[in-house]
């Protein structure tokens, strides 16, 4: 059953895993390394779909300084069509499309939907963020040009506990199509809960079947990587951040806490009958950390 079909069928137990292609100014023989690389690392698994972000400067969301510096990387349409063929699995390609004109959107959506491909639209970072096409437009951009193509939109549990209308954000997005969410790295279990739990009441409230909603679970191997984690923008509790540092190991210390979130919301989520999913990643290149993440992929495969 592949990625379209349990997307249609509002499936539970979806599980990727996502990466950010290579920087844009690596030579043509290193990009083909990292490439060689990752499909090596991923073949084995058995992945509904492999998710390629599209990274922007969010310098304007928050006055901290980026601990690492944003560096332009290439195309995740073009990275996949070229150097991840051997990956038969369909690749979700995340769009900000903010960043895009309309014909350079239009040229991707005629094109993205090869090979059961999906994409996932993302928003500007901040409102003071310049855009060339606001969400809206986009989305009837899509609708426009390739209505078939799987659609999906970002979720921000953290943000629900502070606004309180993340569920409301996500309906919005399904009325404009999108059929499946993806999360920020998810290290808050009640923050994750309590949208949860508005998503699927306010579903049952207007007769609403829900979509599945793909929890990011990611590793964290260092204090410098804890702080980009923080710099995105996940919300880690301070007890569990004290608890990860003091760790003798906190690159475990990281997966065994993913593991036992993940665990504690599938439940919650089962109960109601929620479609939950996972999104495995690294934040970090460092080997040692997407190898964690591979761990961290097989201990949440065998949930399901």
């Amino acid at each position: 059953m592949g990625l379209a079909h349990k997307l249609a069928t509002k499936a539970s137990g979806i599980i990727v895993y996502g990466i950010t292609p290579p920087k844009a100014d690596h030579d043509l023989a290193k990009i083909k390394e990292i490439a060689d690389k990752q499909v090596e690392r991923l073949k084995p698994l058995d992945l509904d779909g492999l998710i390629l972000y599209d990274i922007q400067d969010e310098a304007s969301r928050t006055a901290v300084e980026r601990p690492f510096p944003f560096i332009e990387t290439l195309d995740g349409l073009d990275y996949a069509q070229t150097y991840l063929s051997e990956l038969a699995i369909p690749k979700i390609i995340y769009r900000s499309a903010g960043k895009y004109t309309e014909a350079e959107l239009t040229q991707f959506l005629n094109h993205a939907g090869m090979n059961g491909n999906a994409t996932v639209f993302v928003g500007a970072a901040s409102k003071d963020q310049s855009v060339t096409l606001s969400m809206e437009q986009a989305y009837d951009v899509k609708e426009k040009v390739n209505p078939f193509l799987p659609m999906g939109g970002v979720t921000i549990p953290e943000r629900h506990s502070v606004k309180g209308d993340e569920h409301l954000r996500v309906f919005k997005k399904m009325a404009s199509g999108c059929q499946f969410f993806v999360s920020q790295g998810v290290y808050d279990v009640d923050a994750c809960k309590n949208f949860l739990s508005d998503y699927y009441y306010y579903g049952q409230e207007h007769d609403v079947d829900l979509v599945p909603v793909l929890l990011t679970l990611t590793p964290c191997g260092s204090s410098k990587t804890l702080d980009f984690m923080k710099w995105l923008g996940i919300s880690i509790p301070r007890w569990l951040e004290n608890d990860m540092i003091h760790s003798q190991d906190i690159l475990q210390k990281s997966v065994d806490v993913c593991v036992d979130n993940w665990k504690d919301i599938l439940a919650f989520a089962n109960e109601k009958g929620i479609p939950l999913g996972a999104n495995i990643e690294s934040v970090a290149t460092r080997k040692v950390e997407i190898d964690a993440s591979i761990d961290l992929y097989h201990r949440i495969k065998a949930t399901l």
